[in-house]
């Protein structure tokens, strides 16, 4: 078995979307509206195959307090392949005015990782 795909609710549903296609060369699926529910999103698949992202937007969805140590969806972890790589994206992702949250650095579980926060405010950690 894989994990074929992972969902988010975003706020803003064409920034997110255009952040993972700008940064990450994600390709996007045809947009999908559902008119009865209001339901909008995308699919995200990336050049380097694994799990593709769904981002989701719902006209009543409720705003979350982002608390990292709230029940359920915490972070976004993108591979970009080596430290070199990293530390690239993260100064590329700050000076194109992104939050910086933390790192670049090694975690005490050997990860060599930074944090930033999508347009919408959820984390996006970047690893080797």
């Amino acid at each position: 078995m894989k994990l074929e795909h992972v969902a988010i609710n975003v706020r803003d549903l064409e920034a997110v979307k255009d952040f993972f296609v700008k940064y990450f060369d994600g390709q996007p699926s045809e947009g999908y509206h559902n008119p009865r529910t209001g339901l909008r999103s995308y699919f995200l698949t990336f050049p380097q195959g694994g799990a593709r992202l769904e981002i989701m937007n719902w006209p009543s969805m409720p705003l979350s307090n982002f608390d990292k140590h709230a029940l359920g969806y915490t972070h976004i972890c993108m591979s970009v392949g080596s430290r070199e790589a990293v530390d690239a994206m993260t100064q590329r992702l700050i000076s194109d005015g992104y939050r910086h949250v933390s790192g670049p650095r090694t975690t005490g579980e050997g990860y060599y990782e930074s944090c930033i926060l999508l347009p919408d405010g959820e984390e996006l950690e970047l690893t080797v």
